[in-house]
């Protein structure tokens, strides 16, 4: 489309937005309101530095016309308000509840976006130094953050205004189900998992002797002697002894949230065996009055174990479907390097596929994932510079695209950076990407580059994220 032409039909658009607005309606699908910025098809991006006086910046883009600014260069950008966090490096996005959860790694700022104002409309206290990872739930109730620089997995209750710093040296990451009922915690170079469980009245009193009284599962308990929040070991309910996985880095979860799929990352984290466990979260919930039901046996949780030669780093649940991400240790040329791989598991009967050749990628580290029109999958890497690909002179880039309807894959090349971030833009057959500091478009159709001269922006783009997504769904973060 000429330049004229998109400027004619973006004038059009705001004209038919404008009109509506004062014929009273002000809503454009789901009952969401129309923001002040009249756009219906938000990207926001996440930059750090930029400009000389600004850590960060979360500028947002017209993903129709692929424009930063109005069509008639008034204004001649759009942004969220009112962000002042430093060096922002993930997006929560939760575009049904028309929010987003900012995180800023310069300053350990957890920020809230309003997308219906496009206005930051609130921070998380009580997050204890930089965390590597971090979340709230989609109520706003809940935060966790996992911090391996101050040894502890934080766990804020908003309502309450208690911050609970639980002590756990090497925790790193934490993953939390849809509902935001369950949290669970991982240690680097460690073969077992824990969880936070808030406790009532009865169990402060009883837990308030410090340690000696604590059960023999919990790790911390916060305040120690009057605890309202422990942490506890995943252990067999028969024997007592810690439930051993195989460095498990992260979970993903079933779609009503009941079922959590264990990811563990095997030979690429120092481990033995790549797989994926199946472990039912009743147990788990933290929220008071709601824990339930036991854990099960090491032999039950051995049973539930499928095995992923291709490597388990990553993971998204589509339906029955498990696609799961992973690096390979190969040698080449007399040293160990990786090679990414995609596993698709079939949920109903767990079984597997033969790896799929990806992009290469740093081992153990947590790729981008997101399922975007045209049943694709985008997989994007880090560090795909040191992998088997690169070593051996083939051609290589770090984003991938699945179609899975037959599972070919589309290496998306040349490499142009590390790809921090994946925004589908459903609907709209086009996907945003930050790869190597910039903003990329590309096609779900073919994976055919998009001209993105006019969403280019000043600093490093970290990461990407549809506003105006059906659901929560349109997300890399969890």
């Amino acid at each position: 489309m000429k330049i004229r032409s998109l400027y004619m039909s973006a004038a059009a658009a705001l004209t038919v937005a404008a009109a509506l607005a004062g014929c009273g309606g002000t809503t454009y699908f789901a009952g969401r309101n129309l923001p002040p910025s009249g756009l219906t098809n938000r990207v926001m991006i996440a930059v750090q530095n930029s400009s000389a006086f600004t850590k960060g910046s979360l500028l947002m883009v017209d993903a129709y016309y692929d424009i930063r600014g109005g069509f008639n260069g008034k204004p001649a950008s759009f942004s969220i308000t009112g962000y002042s966090g430093a060096l922002p490096i993930s997006i929560q996005n939760m575009p049904e509840e028309q929010l987003g959860a900012i995180y800023g790694y310069g300053d350990g700022s957890f920020s809230l976006a309003s997308y219906g104002k496009e206005s930051v409309g609130g921070t998380v206290s009580g997050l204890n130094g930089l965390s590597s990872s971090v979340f709230i739930t989609r109520n706003q109730s809940y935060a966790f953050a996992a911090s391996q620089i101050s040894r502890v997995l934080t766990v804020v209750n908003r309502g309450s205004g208690a911050s609970y710093p639980l002590s756990l040296p090497g925790v790193y990451r934490v993953s939390t189900n849809p509902g935001g009922s369950v949290a669970l915690a991982f240690v680097q170079n460690s073969n077992y998992i824990y969880y936070p469980v808030q406790l009532s009245g009865a169990q402060t009193i009883a837990y308030s002797g410090g340690p000696s009284a604590w059960p023999k599962a919990a790790v911390d308990c916060e305040p120690m002697n009057s605890p309202g929040m422990c942490l506890f070991e995943a252990v067999d309910p028969t024997t007592g002894n810690p439930l051993t996985f195989d460095r498990p880095v992260k979970a993903v979860f079933s779609a009503d949230g009941g079922t959590a799929y264990i990811l563990n990352c095997g030979p690429e984290c120092g481990g033995t065996t790549a797989s994926i466990t199946t472990l039912p979260i009743a147990p788990m919930i933290f929220l008071l009055g709601l824990q339930s039901g036991a854990l099960p046996t090491q032999a039950a949780l051995n049973a539930s174990t499928i095995a992923i030669p291709g490597g388990a780093s990553n993971a998204l649940v589509n339906t029955t479907t498990l696609y799961v991400v992973g690096q390979q240790p190969q040698q080449v040329q007399g040293q160990t390097l990786f090679a990414g791989n995609l596993t698709v598991v079939n949920l109903s009967n767990n079984t597997a596929s033969n790896p799929i050749p990806i992009s290469d990628g740093a081992p153990g580290a947590v790729s981008r994932m997101l399922m975007a029109d045209d049943n694709t999958l985008w997989i994007g890497m880090t560090k795909c510079t040191n992998g088997v690909r690169a070593a051996t002179g083939q051609p290589y880039g770090c984003l991938t695209m699945v179609n899975t309807t037959n599972n070919t894959i589309t290496l998306i090349e040349p490499y142009i950076g590390d790809a921090t971030g994946i925004a589908a833009v459903t609907g709209l057959h086009k996907i945003y990407t930050a790869e190597g500091g910039q903003v990329y478009i590309y096609s779900t159709i073919d994976g055919a580059s998009i001209d993105n001269q006019y969403v280019t922006v000043t600093g490093t783009a970290y990461d990407v994220a549809y506003l105006d997504a059906e659901s929560d769904s349109n997300n890399t973060v969890y």
